[in-house]
């Protein structure tokens, strides 16, 4: 039954794979100033994460039903 199937054809050898370039150290201006713009960065966020008190699944937390909680 070999009839049936498709002749495969042997796949192309890899392509040896370019050096990667050096990283840079932590001295490096670049660097620095990336630094500098993420600690900006988490500034700013600072204000609207701290008003999230509640994680993803929302409040997991007992509801107190022995007394009256709810104003008027």
């Amino acid at each position: 039954m070999g009839f049936l199937r498709p002749k495969t054809t042997p796949l192309p050898p890899i392509p040896e794979v370019p050096p990667l370039p050096d990283a840079p150290d932590e001295s490096d201006e670049d660097v620095i100033d990336a630094g500098q713009d993420q600690v900006k960065k988490t500034k700013r966020k600072k204000g609207r994460t701290s008003t999230i008190l509640t994680s993803m699944m929302g409040d997991e937390t007992q509801a107190n039903i022995n007394t009256k909680s709810l104003l008027g």
